[in-house]
């Protein structure tokens, strides 16, 4: 017993998971992609709303919570747990983000079955949380030093995954859900053993990217490819610790960069629906197909972005994020002036195409930046403006819309004025963007540190 513990400690280790000379890189991403499908599920957790409040008895905004607790939790632990991912490596993290977000999901089963609303709370919001931070830097970190010619890209392979969690997490949720009710003789809603199910399903996906996963062996490099030298599109060769970092004007440049890109976007993906009945005065099918044509775009924007940042470079993308989205979002009010849907839908997919495009472009802006060694310690402290940006954006979307229409206006017209809003914002992200410039080379160490130190 004792050998055998060794030898999964063992296996469990960074140095286990250094690939061989033959090993081919394009097997990561699967193993990237696995994780993050998984985790993304969390984008879905609204099939759930109502039939956990039916079980439970609360409203759907009381079960809502375990959803915001869990986006914010991500962030916080993406930024506690970051340096640790980069000492202990892909596979221990990958499988503790495992234990994590499926353990969640039974915990939040067994506070179903227990009729505890503050249970599913802790299951899927804090514990679940905490998966989501875990697996989603772990798999992007690994991408970006198996892809250095190719950073956006790879990134965007990864996130593109999570932005993608929805499209199979949702029906998956609901067939689940259909099936349990039916054996049940429509007695229940079938949602504790969907979520059980779910838990036993991604754990076959999640524990096989943690046993595929490699990290390359130092120096690794693509054959034929040369590191860049320092150059106007501010790729260094250089390395900056993540608690260097965070003592740079780049790095907090960078933190309203995101903030703002996704305040701008996650304010309107979540009223999607809303915005389409209210503004065009659809059916409610249409406007879920319509919100599933975001989930498309979001997911596709992830990886086309991305990789278009490679040939532009990361600050021009991110200029013309900033730009397109302001005239898209200052022309969305003529669209309902018109009631001309197609532009409507057509606008609106462009916009959340590069809310998507900016959470996979950062990772690779923060490797042009910083360099390698803590990439993923830094992108984890960075990730913190997400769950900033997932309570500005609903706030002021939500709260200037709510307050037009108390006063009498019409919901056609009610969200005019939050697109403007949201036009502020993203100028105020171009205007953090336009203001990043090189690191300053006493931020540099003066070589390599030991990983994740």
């Amino acid at each position: 017993m004792k050998g055998m513990g060794g030898t999964v400690k063992n296996w469990l280790q960074r140095e286990a998971t250094v690939a061989s000379e033959d090993f081919s890189r394009w097997l990561v991403p699967p193993a990237a992609i696995a994780v993050h499908m998984c985790i993304g599920q969390i984008y879905g957790f609204s099939v759930f709303n109502k039939p956990l409040a039916a079980e439970l008895g609360e409203s759907v905004s009381q079960v809502n919570w375990a959803y915001q607790i869990a986006l914010m939790m991500l962030g916080v632990s993406a930024a506690v747990f970051g340096k640790w991912v980069e000492r202990v490596g892909p596979r221990q993290t990958m499988l503790a983000s495992w234990l994590c977000f499926c353990g969640g999901l039974l915990l939040a089963a067994l506070g179903v079955r227990m009729g505890s609303l503050p249970l599913v709370w802790f299951g899927y919001g804090i514990v679940g949380g905490i998966g989501l931070g875990l697996g989603y830097i772990s798999p992007v970190s690994t991408l970006v030093k198996w892809f250095p010619d190719r950073p956006g890209m790879a990134t965007g392979m990864a996130i593109m995954g999570f932005g993608g969690g929805a499209l199979i997490g949702s029906p998956l949720a609901q067939e689940l859900m259909r099936i349990h009710g039916a054996a049940a003789g429509g007695t229940g809603t079938g949602a504790v053993q969907a979520l059980v199910s779910m838990a036993g399903l991604y754990s076959v996906f999640m524990i096989g990217g943690a046993i595929l996963v490699r990290v390359p062996a130092a120096p690794w490099k693509p054959p034929g490819w040369t590191p860049p030298v320092h150059s106007g599109r501010m790729i260094t060769t250089a390395s900056v610790t993540a608690d260097e970092a965070i003592r740079t004007p780049q790095f907090w440049l960078l933190w309203v960069v995101l903030c703002m890109n996704v305040s701008a976007g996650i304010g309107v993906l979540g009223r999607a629906s809303d915005m389409c009945q209210d503004m065009f005065g659809v059916s409610a099918s249409m406007a879920a197909g319509f919100t599933g044509l975001l989930s498309l775009f979001n997911m596709g924007g992830r990886f086309f972005w991305s990789s278009m940042s490679d040939l532009l470079g990361r600050k021009v993308i991110y200029c013309l994020y900033f730009l397109l989205g302001t005239a898209l979002y200052a022309l969305l009010p003529w669209t309902q002036e018109t009631q001309n849907r197609g532009l409507f839908v057509l606008f609106t997919a462009v916009i959340i195409s590069m809310y998507g495009g900016g959470f996979a472009t950062i990772p690779a802006y923060l490797k042009d930046l910083f360099g390698l060694s803590q990439i993923g310690a830094i992108h984890g402290r960075l990730i913190t403006s997400w769950s900033m940006a997932a309570v500005i954006g609903p706030l002021l979307i939500n709260g200037l819309s709510d307050r037009r229409i108390s006063a009498g206006m019409p919901k056609a017209e009610a969200y005019n004025g939050t697109f403007f809003l949201m036009c502020a914002l993203l100028m105020l992200g171009l205007l953090a963007n336009l203001l990043v410039r090189p690191v300053d080379a006493r931020h540099h160490q003066a070589q390599e540190p030991p990983t994740g130190r």
